[in-house]
């Protein structure tokens, strides 16, 4: 996000002349103008109040796009001398010019659901790669900053897995972070170990602090995966991890066989008993006669995962101190289901990790802003998206024109300054 001194030139980068390099926004402040509006909109000196010539003022304006037939104001604003160059975009234009954000929204909907980038080109009559580019052009937008607007929405309690996929046909992880039945962090590693893990994860702590500095979540709920424990306990060092129970009755079914299975059966409807305790203490007492029931059973390794899940006792009973914690990763195991049809539909990753991590990216602001279905929108008194329903409120009533607007300095607070 740099800035320029120039008052006729934008500074919007095309990701297809770097396409291996991070998609880079300038410094964009967006707003909810119609398109008939927009010319005498921003040849009407009331659209800048006098009062804003204290911290900012009129920088002229972008150089004119022949192909868009419009240009774009520029503001200079001057924060203790230090001098920074906004461009003011209506939410009518996609960024890097793309297109019109009506003509693009029923694109971006239809790729939310695994429609391949060559279906689209088809019935939009556009190119391939023009519907490649429409999609991860809103990839450059932070993930929590446009997605939550108020630090006191920040969740508390989080829910992460990792997405197996491939990129270029090399085993490749999606490092997921959910919340609110949001996605909040998705990350590219190429191992699940805690390195890779570290890195892919970390992009949602630099987001979330970028709008609280002392963002600290209470829990997080995993697969138990021991990599990922230790991650979120070297991002947050405070937070408490839970594993999913679920997980370690997926754990014991994937020993069982048709010989086991009135076994399994047995110990599943143990254990989901174990589960529905409403309290601590009557989940410790169940856990603890499932353990001696465990402990009669023949040597098998049926018997084996039951005594593991016992033994992880403390992993479950966090989940009683925190009443708002996720007991199940059930959340992001339902939002990595549309992840790995829209991951499908594209035949996985073809390219290099930035360039993967770039087209989830984008996915994943699709599914934060698009409309869910009619029932669900009924449901939730016509509240027609997750981040509408977790910010209790939208820019705009078309999806697209509201993730535009969210989006407005590209979901940052804190975006440094360069000197002009």
């Amino acid at each position: 996000m740099t800035s320029t001194s120039s008052s006729n030139k934008t500074t919007e980068t095309d990701p297809k002349q770097e396409k291996d390099q991070p998609i880079a926004l300038s410094k964009a402040l967006r707003l909810p103008i119609d398109e008939a509006d927009y010319e005498d909109l921003i040849n009407n000196p009331e659209l800048f109040p006098e009062s804003i010539s204290k911290g900012y003022h009129l920088h002229g304006f972008t150089r004119f796009s022949t192909k868009m037939n419009l240009r774009f104001r520029r503001i200079l604003i001057d924060p203790k001398g230090v001098r920074s160059c906004y461009n003011v975009y209506p939410s009518f234009v996609m960024p890097f010019m793309r297109g019109k954000t009506d003509d693009l929204e029923k694109m971006l909907f239809l790729s939310k659901f695994g429609v391949p980038s060559w279906a689209l080109a088809y019935v939009f009559d556009k190119s391939v790669m023009y519907c490649y580019r429409a999609i991860t052009s809103i990839s450059g937008f932070s993930l929590v900053g446009t997605t939550i607007k108020q630090a006191e929405k920040l969740p508390n309690d989080l829910v992460a897995d990792e997405k197996h996929s491939r990129v270029n046909g090399e085993k490749a992880y999606v490092a997921t972070t959910v919340a609110n039945e949001c996605i909040l962090g998705v990350g590219m590693s190429d191992t699940a170990d805690e390195l890779g893990l570290e890195s892919a994860y970390a992009a949602f702590k630099s987001e979330a602090i970028d709008i609280n500095q002392d963002y600290q979540p209470k829990t997080v709920n995993t697969d138990g995966w021991l990599a990922t424990k230790k991650v979120w306990k070297n991002l947050f060092p405070c937070i408490e991890v839970i594993e999913c129970f679920l997980h370690a009755i997926l754990g014991i079914r994937s020993v069982a066989t048709q010989k086991t299975k009135v076994l399994f059966n047995e110990i599943a409807d143990k254990s989901w008993e174990v589960y529905q305790a409403e309290t601590l203490a009557s989940f410790a007492q169940r856990l603890r006669r499932l353990k001696e029931w465990g402990e009669k059973l023949g040597d098998s390794r049926l018997k084996d995962k039951l005594l593991k899940l016992c033994n992880k006792k403390q992993f479950f009973t966090y989940a009683y101190q925190q009443e708002t914690a996720h007991r199940t990763s059930n959340m992001v195991d339902r939002l990595m289901d549309g992840m790995d049809r829209f991951i499908y539909a594209a035949r996985y990753f073809h390219s290099t990790n930035k360039s993967a991590e770039n087209l989830i990216r984008s996915y994943a602001l699709i599914h934060n802003f698009s409309p869910s279905c009619p029932q669900t929108i009924k449901k939730y008194n016509g509240k027609i998206s997750p981040a509408e329903r977790l910010n209790e409120f939208r820019y705009h009533d078309n999806w697209l024109h509201n993730l535009l607007i969210a989006a407005s300095r590209n979901g940052y607070r804190c975006i440094p300054h360069k000197a002009v």
